[in-house]
């Protein structure tokens, strides 16, 4: 497995997703400018509860998921409704790992199953799902690495029947009034990894980043931007395309 499937895949390590455009002025910033106002609250569940977190330390079963309590069923089952309901998407993302490396591009989805990222230059790297397979394509070294998209964490999201409280592990649920924290992992053994979640609940419910940690125990960051509905997205995006022929190495 190469370099960048390694990257990508402790990058996805649990999911991910995508988005609709989302209102919170913090994150309508252009892409190229700055990003550490970007901060993701930090629950403690051995603390009581502060400015709205729920703060309880919940029960766990023998998963480590949490057992749901009433309120935390319908947070969850909120999130998997705004998933559920997305179809064409597009914007802007920030790669954050876990040395503070920051890679920049353009992201494009369309429901079920097919995505696009365009990494930003001097990247050239390029990964693609057709809906069954996802590939890794860079453009320099003139190389492809590809897996079942059942194998990776965007199958949660991005299936055409989403339903996180059938299909995942249930890690973490806090609510603050205009935020949703939501950690899972997929019960599926082969689809492998963790992602906290976080989406702005007002004025509407929006993704705003995700984290995903790796076996390593390495967390990599996605801020998203510039998000924008569009159902009307060129299918030819998520096609996988032959790689060019691979350029000789000069003695």
């Amino acid at each position: 497995m190469g370099r960048y499937m390694r990257d990508f895949l402790r990058l996805l390590a649990v999911v991910a997703a995508i988005t609709v455009a989302f209102c919170d002025a913090a994150l309508s910033q252009d892409a190229d400018g700055p990003m550490d106002t970007i901060a993701s609250p930090v629950v403690r569940k051995s603390k009581p509860a502060v400015a709205g977190w729920t703060g309880q330390v919940e029960p766990a079963n023998t998963d480590g998921s949490i057992v749901l309590d009433e309120q935390q069923t319908k947070i969850v089952q909120k999130v998997s409704d705004y998933f559920e309901s997305l179809q064409g998407l597009k914007g802007t993302f920030v790669q954050i790992d876990s040395n503070n490396n920051r890679m920049k591009g353009k992201f494009f989805v369309k429901r079920p199953g097919r995505f696009r990222f365009d990494y930003a230059l001097p990247s050239r790297q390029i990964i693609v799902s057709d809906g069954v397979n996802l590939a890794i394509q860079d453009l320099d070294l003139n190389n492809e690495d590809r897996v079942s998209l059942d194998q990776t964490p965007f199958r949660l999201l991005l299936r055409k029947d989403v339903n996180l409280l059938r299909d995942a592990k249930i890690m973490d649920v806090q609510q603050a009034d205009d935020l949703i924290v939501l950690g899972l992992e997929d019960k599926d053994p082969d689809a492998p990894g963790k992602i906290k979640l976080y989406l702005a609940t007002k004025p509407t419910m929006e993704l705003k980043e995700w984290v995903t940690t790796d076996a390593q125990g390495l967390d990599t960051r996605v801020q998203l931007t510039q998000l924008q509905k569009s159902d009307d997205l060129d299918g030819n995006l998520f096609k996988i395309q032959p790689l060019g022929p691979k350029r000789s190495t000069p003695n």
